[in-house]
């Protein structure tokens, strides 16, 4: 079968490589045609977009690049037509997915959603457009089958797809840390890891705090970031010789971390799975930030970990509270024994709550039984 999938960030990007790997399994004639990153290349997607062209974050970066929004929504919906897919799969993304899905619904292809865009943090009227133009829904966080089924739609909970993707990657892609530190340069000190995030605009806002707040820990500890070689250039502007910046493999360095300074969004779960302590850091633009402080409404927590646990398991530093010295100080917290052996507890709950490994294989099961593969 033909499958036209659309994924918009790094993350989508992993997700939905497995799923492909998984799909391929059962259709051994799938044909993919993709809107996303390298990744679902190497599985064998056609990539149409990179999801590097199509990543803005915050809303006054996405009012800056509208017409080239605009322009990649038009080109997609007549792409879709012209290649006639047997089912059109979206992975998170939702601006821009949810779009999608409105205008293809009228064609009569199936419409699956894997990873449900967050309705219970903000845009809850989403939920009927979900209903009316989304076939199947595949959601990935425990408490969101809870509440679709407050809204009287039946939802398929998968489990978390990172699962596998640790798993796997521990199981089959580690490599041993004697290896992994002679090849990247690396001391026998333990390592404080950075992750700024992948967007240009992240890394900006948030690196300089974070180096800030390791400056006094580099006699005792050796500081890592964990890089996008997209960003190459941007990380160049901030540090000097005392910081290693390894490209293309956060699985490793997370792998043998000892503590991480962490961007808000995926990575802070990954952590998490890597059992590396962390402090979560959120930074925008004041426009974006006061926009989203009036739309978002229904949440306590910004973090993965926080928002499964419903705790504040992890400490967040958001927007004017993430300064240098907030977090050096939580820093310095995350760095003593009390601490850490309270982080590992909460993440040995947080593993149980989002379950085992198998969230690509049930995916692709039910989304080829939906369509009667």
């Amino acid at each position: 079968m033909k499958y036209y999938i659309i994924s918009g960030e790094a993350s989508g990007d992993l997700h939905a490589s497995n799923l492909m790997k998984e799909i391929l399994l059962k259709d051994r004639n799938a044909e993919f045609r993709c809107w996303g990153g390298d990744l679902m290349k190497e599985v064998g997607g056609d990539i149409v977009k990179h999801y590097k062209d199509l990543n803005y974050m915050g809303f006054w970066e996405v009012i800056k690049n509208i017409g080239t929004i605009l322009k990649n929504l038009k080109f997609c919906k007549s792409d879709i037509i012209e290649y006639s897919p047997d089912v059109l799969i979206l992975v998170d993304y939702p601006g821009f997915n949810m779009r999608i899905a409105k205008y293809v619904s009228s064609f009569s292809i199936p419409i699956m959603y894997y990873i449900s865009p967050q309705v219970w943090a903000w845009k809850e009227k989403r939920v009927e457009q979900i209903r009316r133009f989304v076939t199947k829904l595949f959601v990935i966080l425990p408490f969101e089958k809870d509440f679709y089924k407050k809204h009287n739609i039946d939802v398929t909970y998968v489990g978390h797809p990172l699962i596998d993707a640790v798993h796997d990657f521990k199981e089959n892609k580690a490599i041993p840390k004697t290896t992994f530190f002679e090849k990247n340069n690396l001391n026998n000190q333990p390592i404080i890891t950075l992750l700024p995030g992948s967007r240009k605009q992240e890394i900006i806002k948030k690196l300089p705090i974070m180096l800030a707040a390791v400056e006094d820990k580099m006699d005792k500890y050796q500081v890592v970031i964990g890089g996008v070689q997209l960003q190459a250039d941007v990380y160049n502007q901030y540090i000097d010789n005392r910081i290693k910046v390894i490209f293309g493999d956060t699985y490793n360095l997370l792998n043998y971390s000892h503590v991480a300074l962490v961007t808000s969004g995926t990575a802070t779960l990954e952590t998490a799975l890597f059992n590396v302590p962390q402090v979560v850091c959120y930074k925008s633009s004041w426009f974006s930030y006061r926009i989203a402080k009036i739309l978002v409404r229904n949440i306590n927590y910004i973090s993965l970990v926080n928002l499964i646990l419903d705790k504040p398991s992890v400490k967040e530093l958001i927007q004017n509270e993430l300064t240098p010295k907030t977090l050096t100080k939580e820093l310095n917290d995350i760095l003593t024994d009390e601490r850490q052996s309270q982080i590992f507890k909460d993440y040995e709950g947080l593993v149980n709550i989002c379950g085992g490994k198998g969230a690509s294989k049930l995916t692709a099961k039910e989304m080829l039984k939906t369509i009667g593969f």
